[in-house]
């Protein structure tokens, strides 16, 4: 499943792939991965990537059930 919340909220952010590769201390490559849903990140690396976007866990990366 593809991360587009992910991806939205670095867009918000003005970052690059490589600018919250950089900011969470992985690859371009893992950030893509993760937001073309190809990779499921450790929990470690969740909460990295919130804190540098700002945004809780809940909304980046749990799926909210209707």
């Amino acid at each position: 499943m593809k991360n587009k919340r992910m991806k939205i909220a670095r867009i918000e952010c003005d970052m690059k792939q490589e600018d919250l590769a950089k900011a969470v201390g992985v690859t371009r490559q893992t950030i893509g991965m993760i937001e073309s849903g190809n990779y499921n990140p450790s929990l470690n690396l969740c909460i990295s990537i919130c804190r540098v976007l700002g945004k809780t866990l809940d909304e980046l990366f749990w799926e909210v059930t209707p």
